[in-house]
């Protein structure tokens, strides 16, 4: 049995879920709604403020899904009673972040600004204070949606292992290397 599948998903006070056509779950909650298509093998059952989810076998493709769409449907619930938020780094000399709404204008070292215009389902805001790198930060209520912008911008650039420059996840740890040996 899948540890995680097992596990019931908890809904909070002003959250519901409820199973649509085509095994959707949709999840509404204070700050929005979500969707979710479920995979016809796994069965959901909705009562008494929880979401538990069952698979017909144990072949290995059901005992992966059952723990997947456990895992998907939480995210979901976390994301529309609390949010996510995603913030990145931008090291380097020169490195300049901005925006229009939800318009970022990077300058990454290149002979041209990237523009990227990020989905309006985020939040975006970028802060550049005196003596600290510039920072980008990414709201929503969608986990996969936040990842998936938040690697494209740190694919724009990404931290090289000599100085550390580019574009970089808050708290991530850059594995240095050292240069070439001093000469003789």
């Amino acid at each position: 049995m899948s540890r995680i599948g097992k596990q019931p998903v908890v809904l909070p006070a002003g959250v519901t879920a409820a199973i649509g056509k085509d095994n959707v779950l949709t999840v509404k909650g204070p700050k929005g709604e979500l969707k979710q298509a479920i995979d016809r093998d796994i069965t959901v059952e909705i009562k008494d403020n929880t979401v538990t989810f069952a698979r017909p076998t144990d072949q290995i493709r059901h005992r992966a899904m059952h723990g997947l769409y456990r895992a998907l449907v939480a995210n979901l619930v976390k994301g529309v009673t609390e949010g996510y938020k995603r913030n990145l780094e931008l090291v380097g000399v020169g490195y300049k972040a901005s925006n229009q709404g939800n318009l970022l204008d990077l300058s990454l070292g290149y002979s041209h600004n990237i523009i990227f215009e990020i989905p309006k389902e985020l939040k975006l805001a970028t802060s550049q204070e005196k003596g600290e790198n510039p920072k980008i930060s990414l709201e929503g209520i969608d986990k996969q949606l936040i990842g998936q912008v938040a690697a494209k911008l740190r694919s724009l650039r990404k931290p090289e292992p000599y100085k550390g420059k580019g574009v970089k996840y808050a708290g991530e740890v850059i594995r240095r290397k050292a240069g070439k040996a001093a000469g003789k």
